[in-house]
């Protein structure tokens, strides 16, 4: 609803963004799909965390598609966000992932964050990494209207894992490695040669606006799963079973002096020529870098954007330093296995990324460094 008032001599018009908004997703997305998907009893949980998504998911999930009263939780924005922290994480969305690994859990669980930009997802015994999910959504994207003509092509940042490049490359479209910053994938999104774009910090987005979007996210799942009738975990068994699986974590060393942080990051950068052919326990080295993005779009260079281990196989170790001040750096280790179709593709993530911590650890000398022998947060 619009209306027009006037403050001082100038006229406000005063529109209601949710209506908007639905409006719009209801253009991208088969909503009749899922309505029917709902009345044949999908179920859902969705938490608002009391912050900005509550009101439009709550028009979209309970009054355009007919979830229940109730599914979305926290639906009310708090300015406090309800004394809790509004981050769709494991650690600060726990109750709805105990709920989505319970014995009454409901088909489908997603959150969204403060300014409602990232998400969460997680099906009925299955939690997806933002990875994984940006992956599979490219991989069934065609299934919502916007999108039945194809991607033109998807994007990551360099810190995310390699599971979108390999549906890319299935795809035959263009995939994009760009360095850590919405304002990358802007650029491809602008100039028509993304489609979707995503991040490991569960940021995931497409070309209907130039940011990510996390209730976008959450529509488009559940159009892929009211068409395809799938379970989330089986959809994912399926993925993996047809481009193999990519474990993914990231292990965060918070507070490190900042002196033995930049100490870390150049030695191991002086090492880098020395690394290709070099075996780390089970692992050969089969490229190292330091990533220099350059922008197909405005030419610009982006230099010293992370420190890439690569080694035979696929797997990888990613080196990020982030953040400065009184409290120090945060060293981030992103740590990725791959692991092809017909290997161990449902195994929990911490045995299968092992050999790749301890890699990290002797080719960086993180402990020696730092003086940690574990990180403070595994995300």
């Amino acid at each position: 609803m619009e209306s027009v008032c006037a403050l001082s001599a100038t006229p406000v018009e005063v529109f209601d963004p949710v209506a908007d908004y639905a409006a719009l997703m209801e253009s991208l997305f088969d909503f009749d799909a899922i309505r029917a998907n709902v009345a044949a009893g999908f179920t859902m949980a969705f938490d608002a965390m009391h912050a900005v998504t509550g009101p439009y998911a709550t028009e979209i999930l309970e009054r355009r598609l007919g979830f229940a009263p109730g599914t979305v939780r926290n639906g009310i924005p708090l300015e406090d966000f309800g004394h809790h922290h509004p981050d769709p994480n494991l650690v600060y969305a726990r109750d709805l992932y105990d709920l989505l690994m319970g014995p009454d859990a409901p088909d489908f669980g997603a959150a969204s964050d403060g300014d409602g930009d990232r998400n969460l997802i997680i099906g009925r015994g299955r939690f997806v990494t933002p990875s994984d999910s940006l992956a599979m959504l490219a991989a069934n994207a065609h299934l919502a209207k916007a999108y039945a003509g194809g991607l033109k092509g998807v994007a990551r940042s360099m810190p995310t894992s390699a599971a979108v490049d390999r549906v890319a490359d299935a795809l035959g479209i263009p995939g994009f490695e760009t360095p850590t910053g919405w304002k990358f994938f802007g650029n491809l999104l602008d100039a028509g040669k993304a489609t979707i774009c995503g991040e490991e910090s569960a940021g995931t987005g497409a070309d209907h606006i130039r940011e990510k979007d996390g209730l976008w996210a959450v529509l488009l799942w559940l159009n892929i799963l009211a068409v395809r009738k799938i379970s989330v975990n089986a959809l994912a068994h399926e993925h993996w079973a047809r481009f193999g699986r990519n474990y993914y974590a990231r292990h965060d060393y918070e507070g490190v002096d900042k002196a033995k942080a930049d100490a870390l990051i150049a030695e191991l950068g002086a090492a880098l020529p020395t690394l290709p052919g070099r075996a780390v326990g089970p692992l050969t080295v089969a490229t190292a870098d330091d990533f220099t993005y350059a922008d197909p779009v405005d030419g610009s260079v982006s230099p010293h954007q992370g420190i890439r281990i690569l080694f035979e196989g696929g797997s990888r170790v990613v080196f990020r330093l982030s953040g400065t001040g009184t409290e120090g750096a945060t060293l981030r280790v992103y740590l990725e296995r791959y692991e092809p179709t017909g290997g161990d593709l449902d195994r929990e993530t911490p045995d299968m990324l092992g050999d790749l911590i301890a890699a990290a650890d002797a080719i960086a000398g993180i402990a020696r460094h730092t003086g940690r022998t574990a990180p403070d947060v595994v995300t």
